[in-house]
């Protein structure tokens, strides 16, 4: 499932115990973050056991199901990922989440106010109705004590002595008499959508940036016509020599990796007091699905890949995520991401940052229009092919000064183009 997947959630089941499966044969779907993915059965027999169902959450290496095969029903377990089995046989369920003494496992709830609670966790705490004292107070099992899904659904389930949040004063949080707007609905009429599973993450994902992170939105107006006329002038010639497009977007995924060398401090994330300062630079393409969702596939160290490296990765990442095709792995680890509103007509936006990151960009659309330019003979009007940046970063700890000086990087890396760059 990839390096950073440590959990997946089970969508349905495609074949049923007694059902003969074949190798390599699909036996059911899963879920990781925004990434849908098939399981294999890993040989051919007869599925002789199911240990979970739908909609459970399940650790990378714990067994599925059972396959027997030449009659002997311990011949192959089905799991997620490569992890080796631990023995299960003298273990009793969710064993360290159950304690003899309830008043002692009550007592032992300590909140943990600096515990980072990801988005998925907020959602699922609303949802269930945990403080989040009560939620802070839950082991986590994930690294350095991250909580995870299955950390919550185990403490749910065994749950004896929900833990009291502190009554809150009026001095500390002010309560909200603004009444919710009624929404008006007519009857044969309106119709109502569901949110699908996607779109539900997403909005907590937005929402939970929104509330986490001080927006400031800097813009900057580009001249890209010598981009644009090499560009034009080369695509026929590179897709003859490389066999693949050449689209507007690796070469903004260049800009930004150039930039982020320049700007490391663009390249961090916060956790609690401490900056972490990433490495790798990772770029991300938020990227639109035929659903109308959003899934963002990275580009993995961008700033070591040249032009015709980047065109192949974004290219295969454009055509995965339109066939529903990404690997987990392939949308995990970015550290910087880029969002191309021009693509829809849009002359600039306001993107919202993706968590946990700092920043993230967006390319208006190109756009000739009469400028004028300064030459030889003095200021001249000329036709000019324009395009707008904006960057929004995270106030408290991007200040004024490194992001209008990242944005003007970018946007000199763009407007100085080499002509004489090599195909």
């Amino acid at each position: 499932m990839g390096e950073s997947i440590s959990e997946a959630t089970i969508i349905s089941w495609l074949k049923n115990v007694g059902d003969t499966v074949d190798a390599e044969e699909t036996i059911l779907e899963v879920a990781t973050d925004k990434v849908d993915s098939e399981v294999p059965s890993p040989v051919s027999g007869i599925i002789t056991e199911i240990r979970f169902g739908k909609n459970d959450v399940v650790k990378v290496g714990e067994v599925l199901a059972l396959i027997e095969t030449d009659g002997k029903t311990s011949g192959k377990k089905i799991t997620i990922g490569k992890t080796e089995e631990r023995s299960v046989k003298n273990e009793t369920p969710n064993a360290k989440f159950q304690t003899q003494n309830p008043l002692a496992e009550r007592a032992s709830l300590k909140s943990n106010p600096d515990t980072f609670l990801s988005p998925l966790i907020i959602s699922i705490a609303q949802k269930e109705n945990l403080s989040i004292e009560e939620v802070q107070s839950i082991p986590g099992s994930g690294k350095d004590g991250r909580i995870q899904k299955s950390d919550i659904f185990n403490y749910l389930k065994n749950r004896k002595y929900p833990l009291q949040s502190k009554p809150t004063t009026n001095s500390q949080q002010p309560t909200n008499t603004y009444p919710k707007p009624v929404i008006q609905f007519t009857e044969g009429k309106d119709r109502i959508i569901e949110m699908d599973r996607m779109r539900k993450m997403i909005a907590d994902h937005m929402v939970y940036s929104k509330q986490t992170s001080p927006h400031v939105t800097s813009y900057i107006e580009v001249d890209v016509t010598n981009l644009v006329e090499w560009r034009n002038a080369n695509k026929d010639a590179f897709q003859k020599k490389h066999n693949e497009k050449l689209t507007f977007t690796p070469i903004f995924v260049d800009a930004v990796a150039k930039g982020i060398t320049d700007f490391p401090l663009i390249n961090v994330s916060v956790d609690g007091k401490n900056i972490i300062v990433h490495k790798d630079i990772n770029v991300g393409m938020a990227t639109a699905l035929p659903s109308g969702n959003l899934i963002v596939p990275v580009v993995k160290n961008a700033n070591e890949k040249n032009l015709h490296e980047l065109a192949k990765t974004v290219n295969h990442l454009a055509e995965s995520s339109r066939n529903n095709k990404l690997k987990p792995d392939e949308v995990q680890g970015s550290t910087f991401t880029i969002s191309n509103v021009g693509t829809f007509g849009s002359l600039m936006g306001t993107p919202i940052i993706n968590q946990p990151e700092v920043a993230i960009l967006a390319f208006g659309i190109i756009k000739k229009r009469p400028e004028v330019i300064t030459t030889e003979k003095g200021d001249e009007i000329a036709i000019r092919s324009m395009m707008y940046l904006s960057l929004s970063f995270d106030h408290r700890v991007v200040d004024g000064f490194l992001g209008g000086s990242f944005l003007r990087k970018v946007g000199d890396y763009l407007e100085q183009f080499d002509h004489n760059t090599t195909l």
